[in-house]
C-alpha cells in the first residue's frame, strides 16, 4: 500500500488542507483508541472478576494498572511508527 504524502507549506497564511485535517482527525482518534481501551476494558474486566471472587477491589486495581500500563505501550508505539514515518 501506498503511503499518503503530504507537501510542506512553510506560509503560515496558508489553511491546512483538508487531507491534512483528516491526517490529524485519524491520528487522534487512533490514539484515542489506544488509551480508552486497555483502560476501561482491562478495567471493567477486573470489576467482573472482582465480583465473581470476592475480592473488591483488588483485581479491579490491578486492572486498572494494568490497562494503564498497556495504553501506555501502545500510544509509545504509535509515536514511534508516526515519527519513523
Amino acid at each position: 500500500m501506498g503511503k499518503l504524502q503530504l507537501q510542506k507549506n512553510d506560509d503560515p497564511s496558508v489553511p491546512p488542507t483538508s487531507s491534512t485535517a483528516l491526517l490529524l482527525l485519524g491520528t487522534f482518534a487512533d490514539t484515542t483508541w489506544r488509551m480508552l481501551v486497555p483502560s476501561v476494558g482491562f478495567t471493567l474486566l477486573g470489576v467482573w472478576l472482582d465480583s465473581l471472587w470476592g475480592t473488591k477491589p483488588w483485581i479491579m486495581a490491578l486492572g486498572i494498572v494494568i490497562g494503564i500500563i498497556g495504553a501506555v505501550l501502545l500510544v509509545k508505539q504509535q509515536f514511534v511508527k508516526v515519527k519513523r514515518g
